[in-house]
């Protein structure tokens, strides 16, 4: 469900939108879903049609719900849809980022022996969540907050935002729904009117509580990113890659570390990277999308790399940027290195063999090729391509003009 907007978020894009950690959060939640096993997938949409549609693209069915009634108004719109459907169907808040699909196939397996299965979880300080009734070992009744007396505030058990029903007992009750006091259709309401019809309602407490969080405001953003980074810092690190500072440390999603690789403080790794075993990586490094280490690779403090594959033991210490290159094993790239790329228009490679030294302030002008045991000398732009073994200097000869600058 996706439909619903606000302005808390105080933005020009709405919270589904927001980019949490390099992807959108309604992304993220569909993502999870996928991973789940749920390959059929439909996004409900309001206002935010055109801007969830230029996130998803076609990956999903679009169902609109014209106005905004609640969460049971939105699935009373897309009956037409569910009765095309069969067996069970998942329902799920689409701010609810941080899930994961272990959870939600939690969900789905035991709504095997049940009409619907809640996703809950136990939250100290509930202000903002619905709150679970349970009566006889089940699931009785689900109370919006708004609804709640005060005796119900107490309550710490709550609604997650993810259901899990029969299609077929959903569809008989959901056109049965009653405005509340708000002007409200809630979804939740279902749940008690299939109780007191004898239904068997069952829940899945979540084990993390981060991963039902939502996401309203940008305060809740950054935390969200918190909780997110140090869930894949975690991951890494119980995978044998040893991080020195995780609160200063961004691994973005679907990175690949190899054990006894070091990451220093204040890195960023971005999504898609492969570093191999025993690398080195910063302070300070800044490794983007399509970059492959190699094993025993050292990325230096303040180096920026962006689609390099590296090579097996080679080294790029410090100051420098590689973008666009390939680099093969044992290399050393001297300080202030750097692959000039970019024309203007263009993006062009750089190729550097086996066993070569850069010396320092280098440019490579690409696209450029170099042999394998090359040295450039210092201070040198290299222009034209560089034979195997051979000594390459670009630069022009030093002159001294001798007290030119006297009394200047």
């Amino acid at each position: 469900m996706a439909a619903g907007t606000d302005n808390r978020m105080k933005s020009k894009k709405s919270k589904l939108a927001q980019e949490l950690y390099g992807k959108a959060v309604i992304r993220r939640v569909v993502e999870s879903i996928k991973k789940a096993g749920i390959d059929d997938v439909a996004v409900i949409v309001g206002e935010n049609k055109d801007e969830i549609q230029a996130i998803l693209k076609d990956e999903v069915t679009y169902l609109y719900q014209e106005k905004c009634l609640g969460t049971g108004h939105a699935i009373m719109q897309v009956i037409p849809y569910l009765e095309k459907k069969k067996g069970k169907v998942l329902i799920a808040n689409g701010n609810i980022p941080l899930i994961t699909s272990d959870t939600i196939r939690n969900v789905v397996e035991k709504s095997e022996k049940e009409v619907a299965t809640v996703l809950t979880g136990i939250i100290s300080e509930p202000v903002g969540y619905g709150r679970i009734i349970r009566k006889d070992n089940q699931i009785s009744e689900i109370i919006e907050e708004r609804e709640l007396t005060e005796a119900q505030k107490n309550l710490l058990e709550v609604n997650a935002g993810l259901y899990c029903f029969d299609i077929e007992k959903l569809l008989g009750i959901i056109d049965k729904l009653e405005k509340s006091s708000m002007g409200l259709y809630y979804l939740t309401d279902v749940i008690k009117m299939l109780y007191t019809q004898g239904e068997k309602i069952g829940g899945v407490l979540v084990e993390d509580n981060t991963e039902i969080l939502s996401l309203n405001t940008k305060v809740q953003l950054e935390m969200l990113s918190r909780f997110l980074r140090i869930r894949i810092n975690t991951m890494h690190m119980n995978n044998g890659v040893t991080i020195e500072d995780m609160n200063t440390t961004y691994i973005y999603d679907d990175v690949e570390i190899g054990i006894d690789t070091v990451i220093h403080p204040n890195t960023t790794i971005k999504s898609g990277v492969v570093i191999g075993e025993d690398c080195n990586i910063g302070p300070n490094a800044y490794i983007r999308e399509g970059c492959k280490l190699a094993n025993k690779v050292k990325v230096g403090s303040f180096v920026e790399i962006k689609k390099a594959i590296i090579g097996e033991g080679s080294k790029v210490p410090h100051l420098s940027y590689m973008g666009d290159c390939t680099i093969g094993e044992k290399c050393n790239i001297g300080c202030g290195t750097i692959t000039c790329n970019y024309d203007g228009k263009n993006k062009h490679k750089t190729v550097i063999g086996d066993n070569c030294f850069i010396g320092s302030n280098v440019n490579l002008v690409a696209p450029v090729t170099l042999g394998n045991h090359v040295l450039v000398a210092a201070g040198s732009t290299i222009t034209q391509d560089v034979p195997s073994e051979a000594l390459s200097v670009a630069r022009e000869r030093q002159i001294n003009k001798e007290e030119w600058n006297k009394g200047k």
